[in-house]
């Protein structure tokens, strides 16, 4: 959810800080107030192209940043995380710097970002409706992900997918054996002998160092045993002995102790050294004892070091790293064995497109049915919203090679009107009536959407009466699962928001700025019965506007209980 917008010297904003709350907000206010300034400064952090004419005349810098709370969107958290992009725990700050050069610079987190990495953050977080370059609706990528969200079919998706690549993979597989046969044959003769000779000298793990370990103690056994054997005469046999001086010493002291106490420290020190001399005495003789001189298994070993070192110096690796060369020789060879017969991979890749093209028809039918559903649905909020006649439909066209999306083409159709014939959303819609359909969707789909802010920009356009109060409700039923913002100028929709925000554009050293100001009840009836009355507000026409936001539930009782999270002031 959006929290805060903070916006600096953008076209005629000198400054705003706007904190946001849940549910339903419009923005209303003269004509020029700068009412769509505000989201064009919003989409310049979410990735939208930016040039100079965004600096405020007179700065040096426009500088936008939008602080959203993504605590539940895993998916967001995790690519931030990958990209090293991430902040705060549950935190996301987009920011977008316009110099008055025109150069732009961009910041996810704090960290700089390109416009493409914005783009991707902001498709988790924000969806903006209206005349506006970023229109998801249009991309033929969102109607698929909204198509296969409603009909519950996402899993399906990605089970083709990954069928899909998996077909690619068998297909790269043959195609590189057929284009490489003569390679692969020489490499899977060169492995077979290379992995022959490694098998005859019965390679171990660790054998290279167990072997050099004894090799070391074989060499130097005559010199181990005379030293075993001057250790223990030194220690325990020979004239002299250390252990023969050390109890020499202890018997000498023991009698004095009862002459002065302090002698039992050392005697304390003493008793430990001796009984260590004796077990260190011990170990040498039994050590020397198992010692012995092998002439033959001198040799036996130093032929297997030179065996190891010599097949070490022609594979051009370290000794110790034979047995691990052996084994990747062996799986290699598994690999080129298995891929080494045309007959199998024509096979294998035969089997993975029947399997990607059985979980493509599978996905196919319940996009049908999906599509037909929503189909309906959206027809039918159409005709609630001052498009009667009009008809929207899903179209799927079909593709003769599967795709890693499935067997087909998704393609958003509307006809505005009952004159005209179904064409794609991009090229049809008018930029009211688009916003108008993305709302028919919206509300159909909030169910499934996965972005929790949603922004509607000139949803009113060409509409009034009741039909604006239809917008009205299904702005405030998107506002019960969804973040909802509308820009509007119909007193009828603006009634039925939980929040209301005036934007009022005023002059300052002979400069337009804009300023944003939350209205409480009393300031709301007075701006919807502007919104109703023009330039000459009668008590007439407060009472309407008071009785307009009482029926909507958004009078006295509602907005005391809406009071908590109001948002939106100048600083």
């Amino acid at each position: 959810m959006l929290q805060r917008l903070t916006i600096r010297d953008f076209v005629i904003v000198e400054h705003l800080e706007l904190e946001f709350a849940g549910g339903f907000t419009v923005l209303t206010g003269e004509t020029g107030a700068g009412k769509s300034i505000l989201i064009d400064a919003l989409a310049l952090t979410l990735g939208e192209r930016a040039d100079a004419i965004a600096v405020r005349q007179g700065a040096a810098r426009a500088d936008i940043t939008a602080e959203f709370d993504i605590g539940g969107i895993l998916a967001l958290q995790s690519w931030l995380a990958d990209s090293d992009l991430a902040g705060d725990e549950g935190v996301c700050l987009l920011r977008r710097v316009v110099e008055s050069s025109g150069r732009t610079r961009g910041f996810i987190n704090g960290h700089a970002a390109t416009a493409a990495q914005l783009r991707e953050a902001a498709d988790h977080l924000i969806d903006i409706h209206g005349q506006h370059q970023h229109q998801s609706l249009s991309r033929a990528s969102t109607q698929r992900a909204l198509l296969d969200a409603y009909g519950g079919l996402e899993a399906q998706a990605a089970a083709v997918a990954e069928t899909w690549r998996d077909w690619q993979r068998r297909r790269e597989e043959r195609l590189a054996f057929e284009g490489n046969a003569a390679a692969i044959s020489a490499e899977r003769e060169r492995l077979e002998w290379q992995l022959q000779d490694l098998d005859a000298l019965k390679l171990a793990p660790g054998e290279w160092a167990a072997v050099g370990a004894e090799h070391g103690r074989l060499a130097n056994a005559a010199s181990l045993i005379e030293a075993a054997q001057t250790g223990v005469e030194t220690l325990s046999e020979g004239e002299g002995a250390a252990l023969e001086q050390v109890d020499v010493v202890i018997a000498r002291l023991q009698p004095l102790l009862a002459h002065d106490p302090r002698l039992k420290d050392i005697l304390d020190a003493l008793e430990p050294a001796r009984i260590q001399l004796q077990e260190a005495a011990s170990s040498l003789r039994r050590y020397g004892e198992r010692a012995d001189l092998d002439p033959q298994r001198l040799r036996e070993v130093e032929r297997r070091l030179e065996a190891l070192h010599d097949a070490a110096r022609k594979y051009r690796v370290e000794p110790e790293a034979l047995p691990q060369l052996a084994e990747h020789t062996r799986v290699r060879l598994a690999e080129l064995g298995a891929g080494g017969d045309p007959e199998t991979l024509r096979r294998r890749e035969s089997e993975a497109e029947a399997a990607c093209r059985e979980a493509a028809k599978k996905l196919t039918a319940g996009r049908r049915k999906a599509a037909a559903k929503l189909g309906e649905a959206v027809t039918a909020g159409m005709q609630e919203l001052a498009m009667k006649g009009g008809v929207f439909e899903v179209a799927l066209e079909p593709l003769d090679v599967p795709a890693a999306h499935g067997l087909e083409l998704v393609e958003f159709r509307v006809a505005p009107h009952a004159s005209m014939t179904p064409q794609p959303v991009s090229r049809t819609a008018s930029g009211g009536e688009l916003s108008r359909l993305s709302l028919a969707i919206q509300t159909v789909l909030s169910r499934v959407a996965k972005v929790p802010t949603l922004i509607f920009d000139e949803v009113d356009v060409g509409i009034g009466g009741g039909v604006a109060e239809i917008v009205g409700r299904m702005l405030r039923e998107l506002g019960e699962r969804h973040q909802v913002m509308c820009i509007t100028h119909l007193p009828q929709v603006a009634a039925g928001a939980d929040h209301q925000w005036q934007v009022s554009k005023v002059g300052r050293g002979g400069k337009p700025s804009s300023t944003v100001i939350a209205l409480d009840e009393a300031a709301r009836v007075e701006e919807i019965a502007r919104m109703l009355g023009g330039v000459k507000i009668t008590a007439t026409t407060r009472q309407h506007a008071a009785e307009m936001l009482q029926q909507s539930g958004r009078g006295t009782a509602a907005q005391s209980r809406k009071k908590k999270g109001e948002g939106g002031k100048k600083r």
